[in-house]
């Protein structure tokens, strides 16, 4: 890769960083990369792609790639993305009757990652818990984030009900119980609903979970797009900050941990492929939350692009994160097997973070520009759980 001084500049500055982080060591036990894919194909057309065909309008992992990741890599966590309209049929909806092909195919993938691999494996219902999931007949992700209906919603007869997402994660989880590995995540970015109905379904899920005696860990989402940088302020349409309702959640375990998610363009969606936005500072209410609260997080999605502003601003977030106890854990986005030259975020041109792929340039993609160049350098391998339950320890 052909490297401008500017560009050799900002690497030999975050080199420097990482080794200064590892002096004050770091805290990160999970470190690792989201893999995009189970829900890919239903964008369009309402009912597109339901429920899909594995390997053409789906896929979840490719095997090498978790090869290159764990034994070249040496990381320890993936985040396996899955959509609850394919889990569950949409003749049935939300609850505990699953399409046992979909789910036996979702299960070969997190078995490849935990038991073939050793590594742990966060499962992620990929579905906007603000107003973008299943109803209780009938489900609409064609438009995600801003399709479906509110689980929960009273107001709205296609909804399912909190019930019923108590129902799903209890079948789903009972399905896992024995897998130690295994990390639950509740859901992908609530946002524009009660900041009360995300704490109400977050506490079902949690029910569920721990009524099959799964002991696992367990990541809880907040309000708008369960961001960092705005996890004390009001969102959406003057929705309560996350922080003044996700203190309540009860774990009777303990083992459940703040779900974040904090990209670093002007807006905090991860669309632009330039870095603007500080991870530090833009954090800094949110840390001092999870002290105050005694709580701890991950940042399960994260990412810029190769521009020298990414280059410099990322790397800066995970050492911050490293720096801090309240953060065990983080995950870039995004690999996946479909993405080919196109890019998981952070503009156009930067391709993902899946190995061997390139960019639509046909020159190398952010597996080598950005996660060899920023990303590995940063992480303290020492430091990783290699085995256990998934835990806040």
């Amino acid at each position: 890769m052909f490297l401008t001084k500017p560009l050799r500049l900002v690497l030999q500055s975050t080199t420097i960083v990482a080794i200064l982080a590892a002096c004050v060591g770091a805290t990160i036990l999970y470190a690792g990369v989201n893999e995009s894919g189970g829900e890919f194909g239903v964008f369009g057309t309402p009912g597109t792609g339901l429920p899909g065909e594995f390997g053409v309008t789906y896929d979840f992992i490719t095997e090498s790639t978790v090869d290159t990741f764990v034994d070249t890599n040496q990381i320890n966590f993936f985040r396996v993305t899955f959509l609850m309209e394919r889990m569950c049929p949409l003749a049935t909806g939300l609850g505990s009757t699953f399409n046992e092909t979909y789910f036996s195919e979702y299960e070969d993938a997190i078995n490849y990652i935990t038991v073939t691999k050793g590594a742990y494996a966060l499962i992620d219902p990929h579905n906007y818990m603000a107003g973008r999931l299943i109803s209780s007949r009938f489900s609409d992700p064609s438009s995600q984030p801003n399709s479906g209906s509110i689980i929960g919603d009273t107001t709205d007869p296609n909804a399912a009900t909190t019930e019923q997402f108590q129902e799903f994660w209890t079948e789903l989880a009972s399905r896992f119980v024995d897998n130690p590995l295994v990390v639950f995540g509740i859901n992908n970015e609530p946002h524009d609903m009660a900041t009360s109905l995300i704490l109400q379904n977050d506490q079902a899920a949690i029910n569920g979970i721990r009524s099959t005696g799964a002991t696992q860990l367990i990541l809880a989402p907040g309000n708008g797009f369960t961001g960092g940088h705005s996890w004390t302020q009001v969102t959406g349409a003057n929705d309560d900050p996350s922080s003044e309702w996700l203190n309540q959640i009860v774990d009777p375990l303990n083992n459940t941990a703040i779900d974040i998610h904090e990209y670093l363009d002007e807006d905090f969606s991860g669309s632009h492929d330039t870095c603007t936005q500080p991870g530090p500072s833009n954090l800094a209410a949110l840390t001092t939350w999870l002290q105050e609260n005694n709580l701890k997080a991950i940042v399960s999605e994260f990412g810029g692009s190769n521009d020298p502003t990414c280059l410099e601003l990322v790397p800066e977030l995970i050492n911050y994160l490293s720096e801090n106890d309240v953060y065990i854990g983080w995950s870039a986005w995004a690999a996946g097997p479909f993405w080919g030259t196109n890019s998981p975020c952070c503009g156009p041109e930067v391709g993902s973070l899946e190995p061997g792929q390139l960019d639509e340039e046909g020159g190398p993609n952010g597996y080598t520009t950005v996660w060899q160049a920023v990303i590995q350098p940063n992480i303290d391998l020492s430091d990783l759980k290699r085995s256990g339950v998934s835990s806040l320890s």
